[in-house]
């Protein structure tokens, strides 16, 4: 069974939660919210205290004051560790998850059993001038000039997954985007545009898996190989024909990696 609490903070945070165990916390992306992990919390619950987590800004956790920074999301990120009584964590992070998956282990690395990096990436700013532009286009340009996140959220949606004929994933990244907070939205676009993370992959000494999409156009495969390169001994497994939501449009193989790399982790 599926329980929510939040975390006494300033911002509260909030978390939904299930099984018990050692702890896997899941951590979405910039367009997600806990939600996003509903198909894979149940899963890992059978072995593990198993969370997702609305960042600061998203979903159910409170907006904030000023713009985001992410060391401020890293203290909220050990906060909900503490709260389960636990001292560290296996971390699942996908896209912007996966950027404060590894700014956490810079900071906190006893705090961290292992890392998941999904469909990850070296920070906004590291993406080609067409990415860009592309990005900004299609989310920051069209809120400033007075839309609401569900007037861009189809499209969007279908510029990141694999298949667009998968209606089950296109309908539950189409409501994901849709009830963005548009104002910490902007925010968390602008903080990713100016950090980079790239530094911290070589520091890695966690045992940590690379997942990324055949067809993820966003944060392509090649990105995924070069940030394999990076993390000593780390694993790199492809998702064939899903995009840059890998746990939502497959997550029947995509639970199945992940557990597997956690139940044999050497």
């Amino acid at each position: 069974m599926i329980a929510h609490n939040f975390i006494s903070s300033n911002p509260k945070i909030s978390v939904k939660f299930c099984g018990q165990g050692d702890l896997i916390l899941f951590l979405h992306g910039i367009g997600g919210n806990k939600n996003n992990w509903n198909d894979n919390l149940q899963y890992f619950s059978k072995d593990f205290l198993s969370v997702a987590w609305d960042t600061r800004g998203y979903g159910e956790s409170d907006d904030y004051d000023g713009p985001l920074k992410f060391e401020d999301v890293v203290e909220d990120l050990k906060k909900v560790i503490t709260h389960f009584k636990k001292t560290s964590a296996h971390i699942v992070g996908l896209s912007m998850g996966g950027q404060i998956a590894c700014l956490f282990y810079q900071k906190y690395p006893s705090f961290v059993k292992s890392l998941v990096l999904c469909d990850t990436h070296f920070g906004l700013s590291k993406l080609d001038k067409n990415q860009v532009n592309a990005f900004i286009e299609s989310r920051k340009k069209p809120l400033l000039n007075g839309f609401e996140p569900k007037d861009i959220a189809l499209n969007v949606s279908k510029s990141l997954i694999g298949d667009t004929t998968n209606k089950v994933a296109l309908e539950k990244l189409v409501e994901s985007i849709s009830i963005l907070h548009k104002e910490s939205y902007l925010k968390t676009i602008d903080a990713s545009f100016m950090c980079s993370h790239e530094e911290v992959f070589k520091l890695i000494e966690k045992p940590t898996l690379i997942i990324v999409g055949e067809k993820d156009s966003l944060t392509p495969v090649s990105m995924s190989k070069n940030i394999n390169k990076l993390i000593r001994n780390s694993k790199l497994k492809i998702i064939k024909k899903v995009g840059h939501l890998t746990n939502i449009e497959n997550p029947e193989e995509f639970n199945k990696i992940v557990f597997n790399f956690l139940k044999n982790m050497t």
